[in-house]
């Protein structure tokens, strides 16, 4: 259940740096788009189980928001795999321009929006995760230390 409690934010780290770092890109390859397809494959199970969770619990408000934060979290997830995606295939078509013809316009392919596209994804997913995590943390302790 806690897969994606690790695989995104480690998802939207390696996204940063492949994206950003040239040196990082080349060392890390498919990393970043393997763990982005792990984490988006792992949010409907997680919700799944999160549900039968729910169902099994004594209704509440804030499980309630847990829940509604859970089901927000693909929607950030799958547009980042989505420009992974992208990124890496015209990556591949950069080099394939290169190695074909070394024209300037070969090596111009997606870059600028798909980095800054793949930045606020990565940033926005991590963002939902924590929220979604604090949310399940305050339905679960909220009670814990009431006398």
């Amino acid at each position: 259940m806690h897969v994606v409690v690790v695989a995104i934010p480690v998802t939207a780290v390696l996204a940063i740096l492949a994206v950003t770092w040239p040196a990082a890109r080349r060392r890390l390859g498919l990393a970043p788009l393997i763990a982005a397809v792990i984490a988006v494959v792992a949010i409907p199970l997680t919700t799944n189980a999160g549900e039968w969770l729910q169902a099994h619990k004594k209704p509440s408000e804030l499980i309630s928001r847990h829940a509604e934060l859970g089901d927000q979290l693909i929607y950030w997830v799958a547009p980042l795999t989505l420009l992974l995606l992208v990124w890496w295939a015209t990556g591949t078509a950069k080099v394939a321009g290169r190695l074909r013809s070394k024209s300037v316009a070969a090596n111009r392919i997606g870059g600028v929006a798909t980095d800054c596209c793949d930045r606020r994804a990565s940033v926005g997913s991590v963002v939902t995760v924590y929220r979604i995590g604090d949310s399940g943390s305050q339905s679960v302790w909220h009670d814990a230390f009431k006398k």
